[in-house]
């Protein structure tokens, strides 16, 4: 197969699959070595910037999706006539971090750090695909364990999900807080 007609396969595997498709899965299917299409991915890229292309293929973990370019969204917008997208509640962005950052989670876990009952933001995080099952604990009762997806990585423009901003100055503070929470208990007993 020429260089030319690999870039042409591998454009439009890309675009039918319409979801992320998994660098093992594009190899297979066109036959070009896994090592080869990341590179192969990057001059695509560059072609479309080259052109100005409202296109452009996405990098989520080891998947690759085809996209619009964000700086077209409100013609796509309008051409489509959809409705603005309803903005996520400060409780689904607050479940949407715990799993995040600790996944694969229990909704026991994520309620125990948000002390309150979470069931309903669970499962809207899952209607809106930015949230899936990950299998169950192996304790009784076996509850169900959850993780970020795909379409999180792409909602919030990250790679994957070692690309998520350090929460270091948290975990800091928290630890000065339970420090001297146990210093104030030392002393009183």
């Amino acid at each position: 197969m020429e260089v030319k007609e690999k870039f042409g396969v591998l454009e439009s595997i890309i675009f039918a699959s319409g979801e992320p498709i998994e660098l093992y899965r594009l190899s297979q299917a066109s036959g070009i070595d896994m090592g080869t299409i990341p590179s192969m991915i990057r001059m695509l890229n560059e072609r479309y910037d080259d052109c100005g292309s409202g296109i452009c293929i996405k990098v989520l973990d080891e998947s690759y999706q085809m996209c619009t370019r964000e700086k077209f969204e409100p013609y796509i917008r309008e051409a489509l006539e959809t409705k603005k997208n309803i903005p996520l509640s400060n409780a689904a962005m607050e479940v949407l971090t715990i799993i995040a950052y600790n996944q694969p989670v229990s909704k026991g876990f994520i309620e125990n750090v948000r002390g309150i009952e979470s069931s309903s933001v669970v499962n809207n995080l899952i209607e809106k695909k930015l949230i899936e099952e990950a299998g169950r604990l192996d304790i009784p009762g076996k509850p169900l364990i959850y993780r970020t997806t795909s379409n999180f990585l792409r909602c919030f423009g990250l790679s994957s999900i070692s690309d998520l901003p350090p929460i270091e100055n948290y975990k800091k503070s928290e630890q000065l807080e339970f420090e001297s929470y146990n210093e104030e208990e030392s002393e009183n007993n």
